[in-house]
């Protein structure tokens, strides 16, 4: 009798390992809501739309902009969040909308993971997606440094990282340089950091070649 016990108690957890296993996460995004944000100031208050993330209809994040898939599985999208910007001896909460980084959402598992990228700048900086790899301009924690970024996710360091000049230090968002643009077969990306300033490179792998500044040696 105990061995039957046994056996039946064996036969239920590994039926519940292999449901759990098999089960199909719900992933859908909320409706879009009109919120305000800081500029760099702090005193300028800019239009943002964000809408929440959720996962088997529990809420995971807000997110902003659309979404970007990496694979038939995997997709990025931007996070934003609240922080309380109330002062010390203030007894209501001052909620502000902030800006973050980049999240990779899987739809098998329906994991949600921030995307580490090196220098990314969640107010000046603009990542453009090809593939799996994104591309932007990144700043320096001094702020004194602009750097040609290019991540493959998956990796922990950038495919690509080119000092590319010194940032503006603008009070708008998005202004230190446009979005990268990309061309593919040949997988380039070029990075326009100004007016006087526009350099290209060629993706090869986890290789990446400077096409129109040929003197220079191939980056890793």
């Amino acid at each position: 009798m105990l061995k039957k016990f046994a056996l039946l108690v064996v036969v239920l957890c590994m039926a519940g390992v292999a449901s759990e296993a098999t089960k199909t996460h719900v992933i859908n995004f909320g409706k879009w809501t009109s919120v305000k944000w800081p500029d760099a100031t702090g005193k300028k208050l800019l239009d943002m739309k964000v809408r929440p993330l959720y996962v088997d209809t529990l809420l995971k994040e807000y997110t902003i902009g659309m979404t970007h898939d990496l694979t038939d599985r995997l997709f990025a999208v931007r996070r934003v969040f609240r922080v309380n910007d109330a002062l010390p001896g203030e007894n209501a909460v001052r909620w502000q909308w902030q800006r973050g980084g980049w999240l990779v959402v899987d739809r098998v598992s329906g994991k949600v993971s921030p995307l580490s990228l090196p220098e990314f700048d969640p107010f000046y900086s603009t990542a453009s997606w090809y593939r799996d790899y994104v591309a932007y301009c990144g700043v320096s924690e001094d702020g004194k440094k602009l750097f040609a970024i290019v991540m493959q996710v998956g990796r922990r360091k950038p495919v690509l990282k080119k000092p590319v000049g010194e940032p503006a230090g603008d009070d708008e968002p998005d202004s230190e340089c446009p979005a990268p643009t990309w061309e593919r077969a040949p997988a380039r990306v070029t990075f326009q950091p100004d007016e006087t300033q526009k350099v290209m490179f060629s993706i090869r792998g986890r290789v990446v070649d400077i096409v129109n500044e040929p003197d220079e040696e191939a980056v890793e």
